[in-house]
């Protein structure tokens, strides 16, 4: 059962991370105003889609993207004051081992890992498909597929292929369709070029050829235009790399799901989106062993010392996050232990760290 002690811990702890986070946010919106204010006069953003479809859903997703970060500096700041203060000495003198001090700090940390998961899954997803359609509407250029042969299946067997695709007309140049039955070829189509009919909501194929084959005999067939459903959109070829932030965690999945069938170049960003949404809640505990073992020992530097070596280590995993996550995406590193290694590592800092706190 939770003791005096316990709650308190767990006051002073949540206490001090949102109302770090809380300040944070305010500094970034802030910041982020002045910089974005000449866009805004420019195209005469209203004022209500700034406060509501952007700032509003823009503080959830910095929120969780600074959450490790002031896990740390929240327990360091906290622990290090009780260091100083004797309290941590006065805990271990009066029999209260150190593994039942950091009881509280994990259900705090416990918290907030919960916290993160649900808002990274289903919280910031709908919060950011407002907010990107916001920074697309008045913040951004309008988005052009630079994207060359570009090949992709659209479901077992059929594979279609395109030199290039225009956004802007939806049309795509030189294309190809070729559909295989049993690992065998069994038709061919060549055409000038593709067209979406936004009235029939169709695509409409120009000046095209059908090889058909059946083992023996090949038969050839030209038409002029041909009318036909496939199982992709307009919007396929109009989606920028952060579409994946706009997923919920059964979207993502199935997202991805496609993305393979397609045979999709950016499976590997995709999947780091995926596990990092796991991993970053993770951190919560590692970070918080860390947090609560560093500064649980009474030093000359006092708070300021404690603090300045939090924020080196948050910083650091955050570095090391980037660094893995490059080399998954340009490399040829697994994704899932790109994703993981931060975690990895500091969870052996953490255990060290754990192993020489005042016991």
């Amino acid at each position: 059962m939770l003791k005096k002690i316990d709650i308190y811990i767990i006051k002073k702890f949540l206490g001090t991370y949102f109302y770090a986070i809380a300040l944070i946010i305010g500094i970034v919106i802030v910041f982020d105003i002045s910089e974005k204010i000449d866009d805004f006069i420019e195209k005469e953003a209203p004022i209500r889609q700034i406060i509501f479809n952007y700032y509003m859903n823009f503080i959830p997703y910095f929120a969780n993207l600074f959450s490790a970060l002031f896990t740390c500096i929240a327990v360091i700041y906290f622990t290090s004051k009780l260091a100083n203060n004797s309290e941590i000495i006065a805990m271990l003198s009066n029999g209260i081992s150190f593994n039942r001090i950091l009881v509280p700090y994990f259900i705090s940390a416990s918290v907030i890992a919960v916290f993160s998961l649900v808002l990274i899954n289903f919280v910031i997803p709908p919060a950011n498909r407002v907010r990107l359609e916001f920074e697309n509407t008045y913040l951004r250029n309008e988005f052009r597929n630079k994207d060359r042969n570009i090949h992709m299946q659209i479901s077992p067997g059929v594979y279609v292929y395109m030199e290039s695709y225009n956004t802007r007309n939806d049309i795509g140049q030189k294309f190809s369709m070729e559909k295989f039955k049993d690992g065998k070829l069994v038709s061919k189509l060549f055409a000038d070029y593709i067209k979406w009919d936004t009235a029939k909501n169709k695509w409409k194929i120009n000046h095209c050829y059908i090889r058909d084959f059946d083992g023996i005999h090949e038969k050839l067939t030209k038409k002029k235009s041909i009318d036909t459903t496939l199982t992709i959109f307009p919007s396929d070829f109009k989606q920028r790399s952060n579409v994946v932030e706009t997923m919920n965690y059964f979207e993502l999945n199935n997202f991805i799901k496609k993305e393979k069938m397609k045979g999709s170049d950016n499976i590997d960003t995709y999947l780091i989106e995926k596990y990092r949404r796991y991993s970053f809640p993770f951190a919560t505990f590692i970070l918080t062993l860390i947090g609560v073992s560093l500064a649980s020992r009474k030093v000359r530097g006092g708070v300021g010392l404690h603090i300045g070596v939090g924020i080196f280590i948050a910083f650091t995993y955050v570095m090391f996050m980037q660094v893995s996550t490059v080399f998954a995406t340009n490399g040829s590193m697994n994704t899932l232990l790109a994703v993981w290694i931060p975690n990895i590592i500091f969870s052996g800092i953490a255990f060290l760290l754990y192993r020489y706190a005042p016991k």
